[in-house]
C-alpha cells in the first residue's frame, strides 16, 4: 500500500502519480532476496500472492519492480569434504528450483544473465530473474564450482556469511579473524569470478576482508545488501573509508532495508527475550534441518512483528542520502534482504517498493538520480563485470 500523509493529500498525491510514472519508463532491481529458501517446497509458486512472504511476482508487478536477484543462501556448515559435498548439492537443488519456478510461470518471468537481459525483459512486459549466491561455503574447497554455479545462472557471490569460511573472514564470527582476511584460496576465488564474470559481493565480509578484496579484484564489486556504519555502528555496514575505496573501485553499495542495519535498536527486553527463548528451543541454525529452520524462521518473523519497532523509509532513505553525500550518486542501489529479515515500517513487502522512490522525490531526486539508485548503478557494474570477463576469454 502506498503511503499518503494526512493533511498532504494533493502533494502526495502527486508524488505517487510521478513515482508510478518512473517505475513503468525505468528498470528496477532488487539485489538480494531470500525467498528461495521456500521454493523446495513443492507447493511453493512464485507466480502466486503469499501473504507470509515478502516476495512473490505477482507484488512485484503491484510494487513496480522488474527485476529481483534471487538468492541461493547456503548456511555455514561444518568445512570438511562430505558437509562440502551436501552444500554443493543443495545449492544445485535450489539452482534448480529457480529455474523450475521461473520457467512454470514463463508468461510472467524470464531468467536475466546479463544486463542487457534485464533491459530486454522489461521491455517484453515480464519480470527479469537473476540468481546470487549468498556464502562462498557452497563452493568448498573446489574452484571449479565456481564455474558450475556461472552456468546455473550465478551473477554475484557473495563470499561468506555470517562465519569465516575458506575464502575469507566474516563481518560477524564471534571467534574473530582465522584467515587475516581474503585466504590465498580466495584470491583465486576472486580471480575466477572476475574471468567468468560473476560480480563479488562484499556484503557480510570483514573489513580486511573487504580491502583484500578490492586489491585483488579488477572489476568493480558489489555490497548486495549492507548499510551505511556512519548511521548505524553495526559490522555488517561499511565505514566511510570503505565507501570510498568502492568508489575507488568503481563499485556499488545496496542498501539493505533490514531494521537492524538502519537503525540502532533501542533496548527490547521482552523482544530480546522471547527471541533468546527461540534460539534456546531450536539449537545452532547451521546444523538444523531444513524443516526446522523453516519453522523457526516463522516463529523469528511472528515474534518481531508482535514485538518490535521497525526502521522506516524515512531510515533507510537517509542511508541513500549518506552514499550520495560521501560518494556520489553513482554508487548506490537498494538491495532489501527480503524473506531474510528485510522490511521496514514503509516497505514490508515487494510490493510496497514505490515508497521509496515516494521518499526520494520528496527529498528532491530527479528522475535520472533515482533511475540510477533502482537500477542503472548496478547494472553498469555488471555491464563491466561482463566486459572484463570477455576480455578475458
Amino acid at each position: 500500500m502506498l503511503l499518503v500523509l494526512a493533511g498532504c493529500g494533493n502533494t502526495e498525491e502527486r508524488l505517487i502519480r510521478k513515482a508510478n510514472k518512473i517505475h513503468a519508463s525505468v528498470l528496477t532491481v532488487d539485489t538480494h532476496c531470500d525467498t528461495p529458501m521456500e521454493l523446495l517446497r513443492s507447493d511453493f509458486d512464485l507466480g502466486v500472492k503469499h501473504d507470509d512472504f515478502c516476495v512473490d511476482f505477482p507484488r512485484m508487478k503491484e510494487g513496480g519492480l522488474n527485476a529481483e536477484f534471487f538468492a541461493v543462501f547456503i548456511g555455514q556448515g561444518p568445512r570438511n569434504d562430505s558437509s562440502y559435498a551436501k552444500a554443493h548439492q543443495r545449492a544445485l537443488n535450489i539452482f534448480d528450483a529457480i529455474h523450475k519456478n521461473v520457467n512454470k510461470n514463463s508468461s510472467l518471468a524470464e531468467l536475466a544473465y546479463t544486463a542487457d537481459d534485464a533491459y530486454r525483459i522489461k521491455k517484453a512486459g515480464k519480470i527479469a530473474a537473476f540468481i546470487g549466491i549468498e556464502n562462498g561455503y557452497a563452493i568448498g574447497r573446489d574452484i571449479s564450482r565456481v564455474k558450475e554455479y556461472f552456468d546455473q545462472g550465478a551473477r554475484y557471490i557473495t563470499l561468506s556469511h555470517s562465519r569465516n569460511n575458506d575464502i575469507c573472514d566474516s563481518s560477524t564470527d564471534p571467534k574473530g579473524p582465522e584467515n587475516n582476511g581474503l585466504s590465498p584460496f580466495g584470491k583465486e576465488v576472486v580471480k575466477e569470478m572476475n574471468r567468468l564474470g560473476i560480480i563479488t559481493d562484499v556484503s557480510h565480509i570483514s573489513d580486511k576482508s573487504f580491502y583484500d578484496v578490492l586489491n585483488a579484484t579488477e572489476a568493480p564489486v558489489m555490497a548486495s545488501h549492507s548499510s551505511c556504519r556512519a548511521l548505524c555502528e553495526n559490522a555488517r555496514n561499511l565505514d566511510d573509508n570503505m565507501l570510498l575505496a568502492l568508489k575507488k573501485n568503481g563499485g556499488v553499495i545496496q542498501i539493505c532495508i533490514l531494521s537492524n542495519y538502519l537503525k540502532t535498536p533501542e533496548p527490547n527486553p521482552e523482544l530480546e527475550a522471547k527471541l533468546k527463548e527461540i534460539r534456546q528451543k531450536y539449537g545452532d541454525y547451521d546444523t538444523m534441518s531444513a524443516e526446522q529452520k523453516k519453522m523457526m524462521r516463522t516463529e523469528y518473523r511472528e515474534t518481531e512483528r508482535k514485538y518490535k519497532k521497525y526502521a522506516t523509509v524515512q531510515d533507510a532513505v537517509d542511508h541513500i542520502d549518506h552514499v550520495v553525500q560521501v560518494i556520489g550518486i553513482d554508487y548506490v542501489g537498494i538491495g532489501t534482504d527480503f524473506d531474510g529479515g528485510g522490511g521496514i515500517e514503509g516497505c514490508r513487502t515487494v510490493s510496497d517498493m514505490k515508497n521509496i522512490t515516494i521518499e526520494l522525490l520528496r527529498r528532491g531526486y530527479s528522475k535520472q538520480d533515482i533511475e540510477k539508485i533502482w537500477g542503472g548503478n548496478v547494472m553498469r557494474v555488471l555491464r563491466k563485470v561482463e566486459e572484463i570477463a570477455k576480455g578475458k576469454a
